[in-house]
């Protein structure tokens, strides 16, 4: 939920309600005003024809990997079928996918709507078994501790601010994928627009030292409510005379420059947009698919905002489901799937499927073993998911971890895997197809060199 500003002592009731639905236009991170003044955003500006743009969507609560992703030879879904008992999803329903090795998974069937983007378009790609780790780590090793791990493996906000941050032993403020910003900004030229948007709020991922984010909310780019009626209009008109009016306060002078960039921005998105053509994609009305039709709206009006290089943040919530877990999760998928499609049809309508590169994310995945209440509980490592035109999908990555109670993947008794890819090499490889170089990418994943392979060849 964007933060609300509370009105200082005898504000008059007017002044407070036009604060208060500029506040809600957009939330903006503490260190928004390295915005500074705007200026003039040419609307003729037009980026080159290598504009590339990263889509990220965090699944926050635990994605259960062990139900997106099945084996589906014999011996392998025994595996599964025997130790999930009553969270098995049945073989008959799974789709089938194949990867270069010729071994057959299923995915999960609410991933209906992505399963031919793997079979027939080849544009996903299946990432096994991934996580933070401070280097490659075997069973022995964690259970001796003779091996670093990240810090309080299993936590929640732990986990999510180090896959934000790529930073497995603290000691980071800022994020991944804002230090990829610092380095590709430049490709930016003149713009003043954010080389990175929060879709739902702010994140730590988006946040650079050079560089820093915005974030928008709600569906639309104006200030809240804006319809463009002269009713509409004279509202927010009055409350940019208020925000330029000074008080006498460096504080209150300061925030309202903030927050009068912030309104700035989102006019200048929605003047693009509305002078555009309406995208034909059909969204889903799910939280997670309006997400991504903003997104789509502001790689539609790219080139009038002069972006060459953008990055996206995209939220979605849910998956901590330690009871009754079936149908929850099975739905979220659904919402994934179908949100995850949509946004790939858009970028074909825009001509940029080959530009925009969308992968999923979540702080850890669920035990093997089910819980007491038809539920999972907190694990490690997990399956992700990358899709667009320049994915050579089609195909998996990493290594499918070994589906045994106490086997040589597990940390523990319940199923716990161990990550045999780690974050760093997920993102060093959508950083490089994104421009960063090699010599920059230290900057960006300083744990980078304790893998052998800072390239993992999916993009």
């Amino acid at each position: 939920m964007t933060k609300q500003i509370n009105a200082p002592l005898g504000l008059l009731p007017g002044r407070r309600e036009f604060l208060d639905r500029g506040c809600r236009t957009l939330s903006m991170l503490a260190s928004a005003s390295a915005l500074g003044h705007l200026g003039k955003m040419s609307a003729l500006a037009q980026p080159g024809p290598d504009y590339k743009a990263l889509v990220c969507i965090f699944q926050f609560g635990g994605n259960d990997a062990n139900n997106v992703i099945i084996p589906l030879s014999s011996s392998g879904y025994q595996s599964y079928q025997t130790v999930r008992q009553g969270l098995s999803i049945p073989a008959a329903s799974l789709l089938a996918v194949t990867n270069s090795k010729n071994e057959t998974y299923g995915l999960h069937s609410s991933l209906a709507a992505l399963h031919p983007l793997y079979t027939q378009n080849k544009h996903l790609a299946l990432l096994y078994n991934m996580g933070t780790l401070v280097r490659p780590l075997t069973r022995q090793q964690y259970q001796q501790g003779s091996q670093p791990v990240p810090m309080n493996l299993f936590s929640h906000s732990d986990q999510q601010q180090q896959w934000q941050n790529a930073a497995p032993l603290g000691g980071v403020s800022t994020g991944w994928c804002g230090r990829v910003a610092d380095k590709v900004q430049v490709l930016n030229g003149a713009s003043s627009f954010p080389p990175s948007v929060g879709v739902a709020g702010n994140s730590l991922q988006l946040l650079g030292q050079a560089t820093q984010p915005t974030a928008i909310t709600g569906n639309n780019f104006g200030t809240e409510g804006s319809d463009h009626t002269p009713a509409a209009d004279g509202r927010d008109l009055a409350l940019q005379e208020i925000l330029a009016f000074s008080s006498g306060a460096a504080l209150v002078q300061g925030s309202n420059q903030v927050l009068g960039d912030a309104i700035r921005v989102a006019r200048l998105v929605d003047q693009a947009i509305n002078t555009s053509s309406p995208l034909v994609t059909v969204f889903p009305a799910t939280g997670l698919g309006q997400q991504l039709a903003q997104v789509a709206r502001i790689i539609q009006v790219r080139a009038a905002l002069g972006m060459q290089r953008q990055i996206f943040f995209c939220t979605q919530g849910g998956y901590d489901n330690h009871a009754g877990q079936l149908g929850t999760h099975a739905a979220l998928l659904l919402e994934l799937s179908q949100g995850m499609a949509a946004f790939y049809n858009a970028m074909g309508e825009l001509g940029v499927q080959d530009k925009v590169t969308t992968f999923t994310e979540s702080e850890f995945s669920r035990t093997f073993q089910l819980n007491g209440t038809a539920g999972t509980d907190h694990a490690w490592g997990g399956h992700q998911l990358v899709l667009g035109a320049a994915v050579k999908g089609g195909n998996s990555y990493g290594t499918f971890p070994t589906l045994a109670l106490q086997g040589p993947d597990d940390s523990g008794s319940r199923g716990n895997w161990i990550p045999t890819t780690s974050l760093d090499q997920y993102g060093a490889t959508l950083a490089s197809w994104f421009g960063v170089s090699a010599l920059d990418m230290g900057y960006v994943f300083p744990n980078l060199p304790n893998f052998a392979a800072a390239n993992l060849g999916f993009v």
